[in-house]
This record gives structure tokens, C-alpha cells and sequence, in this order.
């Protein structure tokens, strides 16, 4: 049920699914400016991620 709730956290807003995946790391602030660029590039960041981990 944890995944569930990361993967839609993170089609809503990337870096917070990114948050809940690595925490206030190098990757969540760098999610964050991605997304603040646009959604699109911040989405495949936060998708990298978390399925990385």
C-alpha cells in the first residue's frame, strides 16, 4: 500500500514521491528545480528514482 500511495504522490507532485523515497537529499532538491523548469523533466526524475530504488 506504501508503494501505491509514493507512485500516485509522485504523478501529483515529483518531488514529494521523491521526498518519501530518498528523504532531503542531493535527488529531492534537484527533483524539486527540475520540476520547478517543468512538470515534464521533474516527473521522469522523481519516476528514475524511485524506481531505482
Amino acid at each position: 500500500m506504501g508503494n501505491l500511495i509514493r507512485i500516485i504522490l509522485l504523478v501529483i507532485i515529483p518531488p514529494v514521491g521523491v521526498l518519501f523515497t530518498v528523504g532531503l537529499g542531493l535527488q529531492f532538491w534537484l527533483n524539486l528545480l527540475l520540476t520547478l523548469f517543468g512538470y515534464f523533466p521533474g516527473l521522469v526524475h522523481a519516476v528514475w528514482v524511485v524506481t531505482r530504488r
